[in-house]
Parts: structure tokens; C-alpha cells; sequence
């Protein structure tokens, strides 16, 4: 047993690794040979990113939030960027490049979900700030919710009707209700959970791989239409986030490893729940998945990148 738990671990560091590698492999499979992969369905895009919240459930504790108390105001400005800057700079974007409406709302909801989970792993390969970034994930999922449907219906509401209700509660049962549970189990099966956080990655990257695959599979046709504009739109979203969230920290003195943790937090954003929502909130437009399956792919290459750039900044330049 022990031998074959080494093996996951061992199989899951690789997976974490080189999770964008492994992302770009499936999605352009996905989209020059979709019928490799239709099998993967995307009624199963809900489950898989329950699951993913629930492997981030498992690796929270309650004295994760102390940053929250403790540093109040850092994780004010971490959430107030993350919940202007990117939802702002995503319908700009779209009305920029004049996107269709079905590719206008997955831009949208792509800039109004939370931040990502794999925020705080790029961080820490930054040798930024975690504790803050943890602190500004946990804040921005828990005001998901109430501000991700409202923001939407603020930008959108005169191109395409938006269920405020309806994406609330997606929003609850797929992201708050898995993230409860699994904070829940690591509280009181502490040392359970503790054995099988090395092989979490695996699981992540699995059901992220799957999610993208799921998407990509079953919109090829129409992702190659599109031409290369709303790569160009989800490339420019991510990086501009990057960038903006970075100019705010440093223009508010910040010392680098905090604005290294809010320039990462502001850029990678939960893109898979913004596939979610799409697919769930606006089943008239099967377009508007896409979007956040390519920022999927998008910000987990340019993370990495990132994290090198970062780790390489010495302190004093």
C-alpha cells in the first residue's frame, strides 16, 4: 500500500509539474481532434469542479484566515483589485474587439469569478507573499456568491438577460458548499487528510485537464471559426491583469513579495467556475463556455512563466 501511495505521490508531483504542458497537449487535441475526446462530457464539468473545490477545502485550516484579521487592509485591496480590475478589463476587451454577445458574456464571467486556486501554488514559486494570497482567494470565493452575479448583471444587463438567482446558487453548490466540506474534514480528520495532500495535485490537474478537454471536444467547430480574436481578447485579459494588479501594489508602496502575491491574484482567475456558470446561466448561448476553457489554458502557461520572472527579481532591484 505503501509502495502504490509513493507511486501517486510521485505521479501527482510530476502532474503538478507540468500541469500547462499537460493542459496544452489535451486542449489542442481537444480542438484538431475533437472525437478523441467527446467522450468526456460536459454534463460532467459541475462534478469535476467540486471536486477541484473540495481538494482546496482539504488543504485550508482555520488559521489560514488569521491573515484575514490580522492583515485586514492588504486583503481589502487584494479582493476590491480582484473584483474591479478584472471584470472591468473584461468587457472593455469585449466591446473593444467587438465580440459576439455569446463570447462577450464568457469574457465577463471570466473577469467576475474569483480568483484561482492555482494562485497561491504560482505564488509561492514566485516567493511572493502565500499567506496573503491564500487570504485573498478564500475572501474572493466566499464574496462570490453575492458579488460574481451582480457584477455580471451590472455589465451585461443590456446585452443578455442574467439570472442574478439562478447563479448564486450554482455558485453555492459548486464552489462554497465542496470548499465547507473539505475544510470541515480537515479540521476534524486532520491527520487523514494530511496523508493524501500530496497526491491532491493529481487530482486537480485531472479534473482541470478534463474540464478543458469537456469544453474544447465539444466547441471545436465553433472555437475555430472564431479566428484568433478571442484568443487574442483571453491572453490580453490575463496579462493586462497581471500587469494592473502589479502597478496597484507598487503604487501603494507595497513591498514586492505582497505585490507579487496581489499581481498573481489579480491575473489567474477561477476559470473553470466561469465554464460553469456559462453553461448552466446561459444555455441559450453554448458559446460562452469557451472563453474560460481557454483562459483555463491561458493562465496555467503564463503562470509558471510568471513564477519564474518573479523568483528571478531580486529584493533590493
Amino acid at each position: 500500500m505503501d509502495r502504490f501511495f509513493e507511486i501517486l505521490e510521485r505521479i501527482s508531483n510530476i502532474a503538478g509539474r507540468y500541469m500547462a504542458v499537460i493542459i496544452l497537449a489535451v486542449a489542442a487535441c481537444a480542438l484538431f481532434v475533437p472525437s478523441s475526446l467527446i467522450w468526456i462530457r460536459t454534463t460532467w464539468v459541475n462534478p469535476l469542479l467540486m471536486i477541484v473545490m473540495f481538494g482546496m477545502g482539504l488543504t485550508l485550516k482555520g488559521s489560514d484566515f488569521i491573515v484575514v484579521f490580522s492583515r485586514p487592509k492588504d486583503v481589502l485591496i487584494g479582493v476590491l483589485c480582484q473584483f474591479l480590475i478584472m471584470p472591468l478589463l473584461a468587457f472593455s476587451l469585449g466591446k473593444l474587439f467587438s465580440l459576439e454577445t455569446a463570447l462577450l458574456v464568457g469574457v465577463v464571467l471570466c473577469g467576475t469569478c474569483p480568483g484561482g486556486t492555482a494562485s497561491n501554488v504560482i505564488t509561492y514559486l514566485s516567493k511572493g507573499d502565500v499567506p496573503l494570497s491564500i487570504g485573498m482567494t478564500s475572501v474572493s470565493t466566499l464574496l462570490a456568491p453575492f458579488l460574481t452575479p451582480f457584477i455580471t448583471w451590472l455589465l451585461l444587463r443590456a446585452n443578455v438577460d442574467v439570472d442574478i438567482v439562478a447563479m448564486f446558487s450554482s455558485i453555492i453548490r459548486i464552489v462554497i458548499v465542496p470548499i465547507g466540506l473539505g475544510l470541515f474534514i480537515n479540521h476534524f480528520f486532520s491527520s487523514v487528510t494530511e496523508r493524501i495532500k500530496s497526491i491532491l495535485p493529481l487530482v486537480s490537474v485531472t479534473a482541470i485537464v478534463m474540464i478543458v478537454a469537456a469544453v474544447v471536444a465539444s466547441n471545436s467547430h465553433q472555437i475555430l471559426s472564431t479566428g484568433a480574436i478571442v484568443f487574442v481578447v483571453i491572453i490580453l485579459h490575463n496579462l493586462l491583469g497581471y500587469l494592473l494588479g502589479f502597478i496597484v501594489a507598487k503604487c501603494l508602496r507595497m513591498p514586492l513579495k505582497k505585490a507579487k502575491a496581489l499581481s498573481i491574484e489579480v491575473g489567474m482567475q477561477n476559470a473553470g467556475l466561469a465554464t460553469s456558470l456559462a453553461r448552466t446561466g446561459f444555455q441559450a448561448l453554448p458559446m460562452a463556455t469557451v472563453p474560460g476553457a481557454i483562459f483555463s489554458i491561458c493562465h496555467n502557461i503564463s503562470g509558471p512563466i510568471l513564477a519564474n520572472i518573479f523568483s528571478a527579481i531580486d529584493e533590493k532591484k
